[in-house]
């Protein structure tokens, strides 16, 4: 009671999710939130936590790294990997090319590592030769970049990067948050030390968890610390002491049992479905959007051969209010569109075709109500020539 006012239980409206992330949940992974509590030391739940430690992999495709979901978002496997790898001194290569890459060089500040940043213009991807010729300056002991920057939709070419930092002894960390279960993401193929994403994307489970795989290398480095890891949720010597083995458990902190419990129904879903059945539909979804948007005569913010099917950066035209455009899909439709970040801020909107949220009927509504929303501003659109081109390639 507060000054006489009652608390109501909270109704979210019902929300069309087509921003940056989260995506729409579907029905399947809220009843299983929903499923009864139980103790995260109970011996059934160690048997659903050795069923998403083994998921997990298979989804990574990491058969040899130690893989867990962290208690947190996205952000908690973007620090515990840099917390964990770098120690005071430590020389860090940082690849920036959007929000996420400058996040990570913050937090290696905050390690106490030597940061070198390798900056690139907004909307590009990650260009090998100069992040080689930063290793090539001097030993470090890594390098880290975004596979998928959420902030630009723009793809980074994981496999050379993780391959450069092999070659010059350096442990790589990658952020998959926006990629995993969307594109292809490789742990053994790309030889990656250290990859971390988030439940909220295209895994379409809530946020609040932060799947990651480490390598044996990492693990090695991690173990071999000269000093304590100077953060103690996510540090890795206490964390595997919970998720480690099976009946060896020690309490670490208390598991987010039933956001587990949707995470898990996410990863079945997404394997009954079938992994690269999800990347051609994730692709498929994007072609759709892409054809529609032309018609319309928007312009993508990156280039073809480097864009992210489930994160499109769309350019505002000139003489558009684009948060009025934000505002209207979502009073008008329910929809939600996300703005641009940093120096994106007014320019792009940020639609996601991410899990549930990558379907034909996704992609017709959010055409329609941007049209719709256009025209409110006098900038006139044939939405039927729009959907008939989106139509065109979901019947291809």
């Amino acid at each position: 009671m507060f000054h006489g006012v009652m608390m109501q239980s909270f109704q979210p409206p019902r929300r069309i999710l087509m921003g940056p992330g989260p995506s729409d949940v579907p029905p399947r992974v809220l009843q299983a939130l929903a499923r009864p509590t139980i103790g995260h030391l109970d011996p059934e739940f160690q048997a659903l936590m050795e069923e998403i430690k083994a998921a997990l992999q298979r989804l990574f495709n990491a058969p040899e790294h130690a893989c867990v979901p962290l208690p947190a978002p996205g952000t908690a496997g973007m620090e515990a990997a840099i917390m964990n790898l770098l120690e005071p001194g430590d020389r860090a290569v940082i690849a920036i090319n959007g929000a996420f890459g400058g996040r990570m060089a913050d937090m290696a500040g905050r390690a106490g590592a030597e940061v070198v940043t390798v900056d690139h213009a907004w909307g590009e991807p990650v260009d090998p030769a100069r992040v080689e010729a930063a290793l090539a300056e001097a030993p470090a002991k890594v390098l880290a970049f975004v596979h998928a920057e959420t902030s630009t939709g723009a793809r980074s070419d994981a496999a050379t990067l993780c391959g450069i930092a092999r070659r010059h002894g350096a442990l790589s960390i990658v952020d998959c948050v926006t990629s995993l279960g969307g594109i292809t993401v490789d742990a053994a193929a790309w030889d990656a030390d250290v990859i971390y994403s988030g439940t909220q994307k295209c895994l379409s489970a809530p946020p609040g968890l932060s799947p990651i795989a480490l390598s044996k290398r990492a693990q090695a480095a991690i173990s071999g610390r000269k000093e304590k890891v100077r953060n103690w949720l996510c540090d890795f010597n206490l964390l595997m002491s919970y998720w480690g083995g099976e009946g060896g458990r020690t309490y670490h902190h208390t598991a987010p049992i039933n956001a587990l419990y949707g995470l898990h129904e996410s990863l079945v879903m997404l394997f009954e479905e079938g992994q690269q059945a999800a990347v051609v539909r994730h692709a498929r979804m994007h072609e759709a959007l892409v054809a529609g948007l032309e018609a319309a005569g928007l312009e993508l913010l990156v280039a073809e051969p480097h864009r992210l099917p489930q994160l499109n950066a769309v350019r505002v035209p000139d003489g558009i209010d684009e948060a009025a455009v934000r505002a209207h899909a979502l009073a008008k439709w329910d929809l939600e569109l996300g703005a641009g970040l940093g120096p994106l801020k007014g320019q792009i909107w940020r639609i996601g075709l991410m899990g549930a949220s990558a379907t034909p009927w996704h992609v017709r509504l959010c055409l329609t109500a941007l049209c719709e929303a256009l025209a409110a501003q006098g900038h006139k659109v044939d939405t039927a020539a729009v959907l008939a081109a989106a139509d065109a390639r979901l019947a291809a």
